[in-house]
C-alpha cells in the first residue's frame, strides 16, 4: 500500500492527507492525518521570530515541538475530558493537531526556547548573527 502527499491540495487546506491505493482496482481512500490546526500567530521582535499557538487545556506532555529543516512543527493531541454528550454547538476542537511554520532563516534546535502558559504555547527562535541588521546611530551635527 502506498502513501502519498498531494501538495496542491495541501496548500489549500493546510491539512495532511494520506492516500491509499487499494488492490489495483483504481480505488483510493483519503483520510486526514491531523484533525485540526490551532490558531497560530507568527511575528518578529528584536531578537528573532516568535510563534504563538493557542492550545488551551493541555499539559506540556500533550504536544511536541520539532524542527524539520527550516520548518517548525508543533503537533499533539487535545482530549475531551468530558464524556460524550449531545452538543447544541461545538466550537472547541479536540483530537490530533499539527501546525507548521516555515522559518525565514536556519535555526539551531539548541537555541529554540518554548514556554506554555495560560493556554498559549510560545516558541522563540533567535535570529542568527548573520541575519541581524546592524544599527548605526547618527550623531547630530555640531555647529
Amino acid at each position: 500500500m502506498k502513501v502519498k502527499r498531494i501538495s496542491a491540495w495541501l496548500q489549500k487546506t493546510r491539512d495532511y492527507v494520506e492516500i491509499e491505493r487499494l488492490s489495483g482496482d483504481g480505488w483510493m481512500t483519503c483520510r486526514r492525518v491531523c484533525v485540526w490546526r490551532p490558531p497560530t500567530d507568527v511575528y518578529e521582535d528584536k531578537d528573532g521570530l516568535v510563534v504563538r499557538v493557542e492550545v488551551a487545556g493541555m499539559r506540556t506532555d500533550d504536544f511536541s515541538i520539532s524542527l524539520e529543516g527550516r520548518t517548525l512543527v508543533i503537533a499533539g493531541a487535545r482530549t475531551d475530558p468530558a464524556p460524550k454528550r449531545m452538543y447544541h454547538q461545538m466550537e472547541i476542537r479536540f483530537g490530533e493537531f499539527r501546525a507548521e511554520v516555515y522559518l525565514p532563516w536556519p535555526v539551531d534546535a539548541e537555541d529554540v526556547e518554548a514556554r506554555y502558559e495560560d493556554g498559549f504555547l510560545e516558541v522563540r527562535l533567535p535570529r542568527p548573527q548573520s541575519w541581524r541588521t546592524p544599527v548605526v546611530e547618527v550623531e547630530p551635527e555640531e555647529d
